[in-house]
């Protein structure tokens, strides 16, 4: 039998504080971002993942909009670390994962394909990682209270 691991998404407050704080730094100082850098936006948050084990398959997402909205889950690169660089756009996995819920839906949408090898890139990336960061954009009505979100993995052994 299968074991499955549910790891849920966190809010990193502390690294989008620090994400933020560049940008007020660069506008205060009227200065412009490097080429190629990855500035966090207004409707953005960062969130990671913690990888207790790293021989994982993709199982499914499990993603909760408590009101109607649209969430894009973006992935970074194993090659961005957070204490050291800025995020550059070529740091940046596609595909995205993407999740909506209209006004008169009671369930939450996304493109399947996408999100299933968004998934299997994920669980590609957690058997060389211990940690794993995303940039979250709430959009049309979303935001960070209203959402929850995991990623379930079958455990190999």
């Amino acid at each position: 039998m299968s074991k499955h691991t549910e790891l849920p998404f966190r809010l990193d407050s502390q690294l989008t504080e620090v994400m933020r704080l560049r940008v007020q730094s660069l506008q205060q100082r009227s200065q412009k971002r490097q080429d190629g850098e990855r500035l966090l936006r207004p409707n953005e948050a960062v969130y990671r993942l913690d990888f207790s084990q790293q021989s994982l398959r993709f199982s499914h997402w499990t993603v909760r909009l408590a009101q109607p909205g649209r969430l894009t889950i973006t992935a970074t690169s194993q090659l961005w670390t957070p204490d050291l660089t800025n995020l550059m756009t070529r740091q940046l996995l596609e595909p995205a994962g993407v999740f909506w819920r209209g006004s008169a839906d009671a369930t939450v949408s996304c493109y399947e394909a996408d999100a299933a090898e968004f998934g299997e890139r994920i669980a590609e990336l957690a058997k060389v990682r211990k940690v794993m960061y995303f940039l979250f954009a709430f959009a049309d009505g979303c935001s960070p209270e209203s959402v929850d979100g995991s990623i379930t993995f079958t455990v190999d052994s």
